[in-house]
């Protein structure tokens, strides 16, 4: 699903909000989780999951095409952990 689909569907679901109100409520939720992980913070959402920075290291890498070693200077990367709750709709949902 991506972010157009998503609103799409909570329009449908609350008729009484008007589209760009929806967009708007989407767009706020969505800066506030990215605020709050550019400032290092962890963002949980109860029984859907956590979003947090991780640190990697500097490392050596590999040029694929040519073989040759490359310097990979360390960074933040975002991570989500699933929540308990979404792990377990995911997993009945398969079976």
């Amino acid at each position: 699903m991506i972010k157009s689909e998503l609103i799409a569907t909570l329009v449908e679901e609350n008729p009484h909000l008007y589209q760009r109100d929806i967009e708007v409520i989407v767009a706020t939720i969505f800066e506030e989780i990215t605020r709050a992980m550019e400032n290092g913070d962890r963002v949980e959402l109860r029984g859907f999951g956590a979003f947090s920075v991780r640190s990697r290291a500097a490392r050596t890498g590999r040029n694929p095409r040519s073989g040759t070693s490359v310097a990979v200077k360390a960074k933040s990367v975002p991570f989500f952990k699933a929540g308990k709750e979404l792990r377990e709709k995911v997993d009945a949902a398969k079976g």
